[in-house]
């Protein structure tokens, strides 16, 4: 420029700065979409794997939340060796308290043998209340038995069960067999810490041919519970959740919607802290064996024992 020229100066173009906020916004917004669609995609391959369950268990009405404890839902789990005809019994009754507040899961898991007060009918085992008449009467049965409160339920057949442990836990769930193990489960598996896959994890948990008979298999479908939570805590299970909430979406029934199903499912995975303490009903010292020509052999028990024991492990006052 010529250095006489008194005229305006020319100003010079500013470069646009790059705004470290909009870049942070830009990558966050994509990785969310991204996030939702590999959910989206990989909901949708694991609901493509279920198929319809084939389990009618009938109209359920649960109870409602007691406002002095609004902290606590209790769930009433089922498994079923399901022939089709949706009257089979269930060899699986737990009732699962989760207490959000405390960030605490109890399982209780209730004998099948349990000489019980079916509501309508005679007096039989309790793993016939299903039979009869479906989720409602068990539920019923369970609550007027024990007076604990049930909110919702859900039912898996055995097949199904295989499925899901597949889906959620490509690499099998380890547990420490004890003992060998075989009769009237379809595997075989021997002593030792072992990786299962779904069918020996269900022949592990179903297994009862030895002297501790129900009791023990009681205690090793708790073990399966805790063993299970175990492995959702590995990492890189996050990467399987959303497959694993659309089988379940299939393969399981319950009366909560497919919302509903989702939101628990990922509450619970994604609950790290939550801790897994269990009982089974009867306790010990409050019951002894019987038996009547149209059940069979029983388990009676104490009810005011094994109610007040329930009472202390859920923290629920029952009525």
């Amino acid at each position: 420029m010529d250095e006489h020229y008194e005229g305006p100066i020319p100003k010079r173009r500013r470069k646009k700065k790059l705004r470290l906020g909009r870049v942070i916004f830009t990558i966050a917004t994509l990785c969310f979409i991204a996030a939702g669609l590999y959910s989206f995609i990989q909901y949708n391959a694991g609901k493509s794997l279920s198929k319809d369950n084939g389990i009618n268990p009938g109209a359920f009405k649960g109870d409602a939340v007691d406002p002095k404890y609004t902290s606590i839902e209790n769930y009433l789990l089922l498994g079923v060796d399901d022939d089709g005809s949706g009257n089979s019994r269930t060899d699986t009754m737990m009732v699962l308290s989760w207490d959000k507040s405390e960030g605490m899961i109890r399982v209780i898991s209730f004998m099948r043998d349990i000489y019980a007060d079916i509501p309508g009918y005679k007096s039989y085992k309790l793993n016939t209340a299903y039979y009869l008449n479906g989720v409602q009467t068990i539920k019923d049965t369970i609550t007027g038995m024990f007076g604990v409160p049930i909110h919702h339920y859900a039912i898996v057949d055995f097949k199904n069960f295989e499925s899901i442990v597949d889906i959620a836990f490509p690499d099998g769930v380890e547990i420490d067999v004890k003992k060998e193990m075989s009769e009237k489960i379809g595997v075989t598996l021997m002593p030792g810490k072992k990786q299962l896959n779904g069918k020996e994890l269900l022949g592990y948990a179903r297994f009862r041919a030895d002297a501790e008979g129900d009791f023990g298999r009681v205690a090793r479908q708790q073990e399966v519970i805790s063993a299970m939570k175990d492995e959702v805590l590995r990492p890189g299970m996050i990467a399987h959740i959303p497959k694993l909430a659309g089988a379940l979406s299939g393969f399981i029934n319950t009366d909560l919607t497919t919302k509903d199903e989702i939101s628990r499912v990922l509450s619970l995975l994604m609950k790290k802290g939550a801790d897994v303490e269990t009982m089974t009903v009867p306790i010990e010292g409050s019951y002894s064996f019987n038996s009547y020509a149209h059940a069979g052999s029983v388990i009676e028990l104490d009810i005011e024992k094994n109610k007040a024991a329930i009472t202390k492990f859920i923290n629920m006052q029952l009525d």
